[in-house]
C-alpha cells in the first residue's frame, strides 16, 4: 500500500472524524483541522506521529491558503484533500432569515472552495493528487425545510463537476462524497435550526423536524463503513466523480432523478419551441 499525506477538515467529529479514523488506520498521515486546542489535542492522540492537527476556520480564506502551504512544507506533499467542514441549517425557505442562508454558504461553499483552491496549485505542480467535498444526499436532491443547507451543496455539486473537468488533463481526480442519513451529531446538537415564524407550515414542516430530532443518534449509516469508503477510492485508477453513500442515498437520489428525467420527458416539445426556427447563426 502506498503511504499517502492527507488534509481533511472538520476531524472534531462526524464524518470528518471517520473519514480521519479510516486514513489513519490504513497507515496514511493525516492532517486534521479543528476550531479549538483541546480538539487539535483529541485528534492528535489518535495516533501520535501520524494525526496532525491544525486549527483552523475554513471562512477565512487567507488562514486556508497560509495553513495549506505550511502543511506542504512542514508534514509533506499533499495526496488526498478531503474538504469536509460544514454544518445542516434547518428552516423553511421562508422562515430562514437571510444572515443565516449567507452563513450557510460561508461555510458549506466558500470554505470548501477555499481548501480546494489552496491545494490544487501544488497538486497541479505535481500532476497528481485527489480532491474531495462532503456534499450530501442533499447535494442531489432536495426535501422541506431544508432549502438553505441543499442550495449549498448543490452549488458545490456543481463546482465540483467543473472543477473535474477542469484538472482531469492534470492527473487530478475530483469526488463529490454524498453521504445519506449517518449516525453523528449532524441533526442533533450541530443542526443549526431557524425559529419558527409561520403557522401556516406548521402542518407540512412541524412532523418533519420532529421526526428528525428523534432519528438523531439512530440512522441508518455507519460512519465507520463511510470512511472506509472513502479511503478505498483513493487506492483505485478511476476514482468516481460521484460517491453516493448508504442505502437511503442511493434510494432518494435516484428517485429525484427519476422525476427530473421524467419533468424533461414531459416537457420536451415546449422546451423545442424556443429555438429560432432558421437554427443557430454560425
Amino acid at each position: 500500500m502506498q503511504k499517502r499525506n492527507w488534509l481533511i477538515t472538520g476531524v472534531s467529529t462526524g464524518l470528518g472524524r471517520a473519514f480521519a479514523q479510516a486514513a489513519l488506520t490504513a497507515g496514511h498521515t493525516v492532517v486534521g483541522t479543528v476550531r479549538s486546542e483541546d480538539d487539535l489535542r483529541v485528534f492528535e492522540e489518535l495516533k501520535p506521529g501520524s494525526a496532525h492537527g491544525r486549527i483552523l476556520d475554513v471562512t477565512d480564506g487567507d488562514a486556508v491558503a497560509g495553513a495549506v502551504a505550511e502543511v506542504e512544507g512542514s508534514v509533506g506533499p499533499l495526496d488526498v484533500v478531503v474538504a469536509n467542514a460544514g454544518y445542516g441549517l434547518e428552516g423553511t425557505f421562508e422562515e430562514t432569515p437571510l444572515a443565516e442562508v449567507r452563513r450557510q454558504f460561508e461555510v458549506n461553499v466558500f470554505g470548501a472552495v477555499a481548501t480546494l483552491q489552496a491545494a490544487l496549485p501544488h497538486m497541479r505542480a505535481r500532476r497528481r493528487g485527489h480532491l474531495m467535498a462532503v456534499t450530501s444526499m442533499g447535494g442531489l436532491m432536495a426535501v422541506p425545510g431544508m432549502s438553505a443547507y441543499c442550495g449549498s451543496k448543490f452549488a458545490l455539486e456543481g463546482i465540483l463537476e467543473a472543477l473535474g473537468k477542469e484538472v482531469a488533463q492534470f492527473g487530478i481526480h475530483v469526488t463529490a462524497i454524498e453521504p445519506g442519513s449517518f449516525r453523528t451529531d449532524w441533526a442533533g446538537r450541530s443542526m443549526t435550526r431557524a425559529e419558527r415564524t409561520v403557522d401556516d407550515y406548521d402542518e407540512l414542516f412541524a412532523p418533519i423536524r420532529a421526526a428528525r430530532q428523534k432519528a438523531s443518534g439512530n440512522q441508518l449509516g455507519n460512519p465507520a463503513k463511510a470512511g472506509e469508503a472513502v479511503v478505498h477510492i483513493t487506492t483505485v485508477d478511476q476514482p468516481p466523480a460521484h460517491l453516493v453513500l448508504g442505502s437511503d442515498a442511493l434510494r432518494l437520489v435516484t428517485a429525484a432523478r427519476t422525476a427530473v428525467d421524467e419533468d424533461i420527458r414531459a416537457w420536451e416539445a415546449l422546451s423545442r419551441t424556443t429555438d429560432f426556427a432558421e437554427g443557430a447563426q454560425l
